[in-house]
């Protein structure tokens, strides 16, 4: 077929990889909304062993199908200091080998799994009254569709094998390596899923249509730019987690490189990696990735500490200017706008919470005053805060406004004054009881400390999924932290009778902080009903919430 129909042609493959790309996409969203929790406490508690942390970095990346995802998890704790620079550049190594072998998964051609993943997943979705059976079924819904996607992609290329026009594109790949691995690394980068890059060539290659010569640059490729990915996502991260994504990105990209050009260069053999040029394609992704782990775990500490002398910490260029608002009076003359800007203001309210919700566990593990004094000067800038958005939401309404926009500047002035809250009793309570916990010289038991670690680690994802329905006004995310509310009400009260069970069994370091703890439960408890409260007036319009509870949905 010399003159195939090329608009038809690009127009199924992109149709092909978009739904790739949605369905990577939405099994991972799956896994994040059911398993979060379990996957967030097995990331910070493998921190004990680097081989450990590897582990848990491959079975986190299989789970969620994307390395970038671990990074973007693992830059949280970095940030906080709960894992180590180091730690997190082994859990990161373990990530690319579980996304490789995510890889070598959904390249599984079975024909009975594709009519079984749906019939499951959508009897799950649809039928399913729990969260995690819901989410369960939009994870094999998901797989499924990545099955149906490679389909249509072997489907759309193959009138393309025997037409010359396609092989003189394919052959000038294969012989500039340079550009095929540049058009991976964009790929990848762009498509933001390095695991959607290397299952689209691959399969292209089982076709026949990509040489492999052109494949193994295009996936060598790929594996730097899902390193880019991270990398791009975390530029105003700490200076911390940034030196861990940015020797992540040296040793993969690098390695990546590195491997190019020895195989370029000695003409080295694939034979050895499987029959097919697919097989030796897709195992040399997962060989290159293995083989980047076990040489590079041993160094973690060196290049960690190679990255901190190469990377000092940054002076901010903005010291000294002072905090700017978004409350524009010139934007008071058109309400659309200035909601906007209200909106602006409250959200950044909640980001000054969040991270003072992120910074507590330092001041409960080491005092420090300096940090401890950058909190009360947050709370207080939230309360002015509050005053402020109080204040411009008044002028606005003293304009006659429709009555949408009088709703909306009144869940504002609401959303303002539950994130001020949030911000007092981190700073004055949560404060307050860690300045307790270090004047007593007291600590909690074991037990007690991962019990507190692990709420607060489900609160502070509370917050971040409240940051994002103030963004969005998704119900569905609206609806899903109204729940986590009443599991967060429920789980509280489990945590306060196994501290008192432990209390009957006499251990001593409970006793001795038994008030401290269940303050701090009490507390975080309430900092996640603060923040959850923005859900409230999302679902009241859309009718999901009734008088007193979440109305149930069949």
């Amino acid at each position: 077929m010399d003159h195939p129909n090329i608009p038809m042609f690009f127009l199924h493959i992109a149709g092909a990889a978009a739904l790739l790309i949605w369905s990577v996409r939405l099994v991972r969203t799956g896994v994040e909304r059911a398993f979060s929790l379990q996957l967030r406490r097995w990331l910070r508690w493998s921190a004990g062993s680097r081989v450990l942390a590897a582990a848990s970095g491959m079975s986190t990346a299989i789970l969620l199908q994307s390395s970038t995802a671990v990074a973007l998890l693992v830059s949280n704790f970095v940030a906080r200091g709960t894992i180590a620079v180091a730690v997190g550049l082994a859990i990161l190594l373990g990530a690319d080998v579980g996304s490789a072998i995510v890889a070598q998964l959904l390249l599984l051609r079975q024909t009975f799994l594709l009519p079984l993943l749906l019939l499951v997943g959508v009897a799950m979705f649809l039928r399913g009254h729990q969260r995690r059976i819901r989410q369960t079924g939009r994870i094999l819904i998901g797989l499924a569709l990545i099955f149906v996607s490679l389909a249509m992609i072997r489907e759309a290329t193959t009138p393309l094998v025997d037409s010359q026009g396609a092989a003189n594109v394919m052959a000038y790949l294969a012989r500039d390596t340079v550009t095929a691995f540049v058009i991976g690394a964009v790929f990848a980068w762009v498509v933001h899923s390095s695991v959607a890059a290397v299952l689209l060539f691959v399969t292209l290659v089982s076709q026949g249509l990509l040489p492999p010569e052109a494949a193994v640059a295009m996936v060598l490729g790929a594996n730097m730019g899902g390193t880019f990915i991270a990398f791009m996502l975390t530029l105003t991260a700490p200076i911390e987690p940034r030196r861990m994504i940015v020797a992540n990105f040296v040793l993969r990209g690098g390695g990546a490189v590195m491997l190019l050009a020895l195989i370029s260069r000695l003409s080295l053999p694939l034979d050895w990696l499987g029959h097919s040029p697919a097989q030796q394609i897709i195992n040399l992704h997962l060989a290159f990735n293995i083989g980047l782990a076990l040489l590079a775990l041993p160094l973690t500490g060196v290049v960690t500490r190679l990255a901190g002398t190469l990377m000092p910490p940054r002076m901010d260029p903005s010291a000294g200017i002072g905090p700017t608002s978004a409350l524009d009076p010139a934007a008071l003359a058109s309400p659309e706008r200035a909601l906007t800007c209200a909106a602006r203001e409250v959200m950044h309210m909640g980001e000054t919470a969040e991270a003072m919700l992120r910074a507590v566990p330092a001041l409960f593990v080491q005092w420090d005053d300096v940090l401890a004094a950058r909190m009360v000067t947050d709370e207080n800038h939230a309360n002015k805060t509050l005053m402020e958005v109080k204040l411009y939401l008044a002028k606005l309404n003293q304009a006659a406004l429709s009555d949408e926009t009088s709703t909306r500047s009144m869940e504002l002035s609401s959303n303002a004054a539950n994130l001020s809250a949030a911000a007092e009793m981190i700073s004055r309570n949560m404060v307050s009881l860690a300045r307790r916990l270090d004047s007593e010289g007291v600590r909690f038991s074991e037990q007690g400390w991962k019990e507190i670690c692990d709420f607060h680690d489900r609160v502070l994802a509370n917050v971040q999924l409240a940051l994002s329905v103030m963004m969005t006004q998704n119900p569905d995310e609206a609806r899903e932290l109204v729940e986590e509310k009443d599991d967060i009400r429920a789980l509280e009260q489990r945590l306060q009778r196994a501290h008192l069970m432990r209390l009957h069994e006499g251990a001593g370091e409970s006793i001795e902080t038994s008030n401290i703890h269940q303050e701090t439960l009490r507390a975080l408890k309430q900092v996640n009903t603060s923040f959850a409260t923005v859900a409230t007036p999302i679902l009241s319009e859309t009718g999901d919430l009734l008088s007193s509870r979440l109305a149930h949905r069949n």
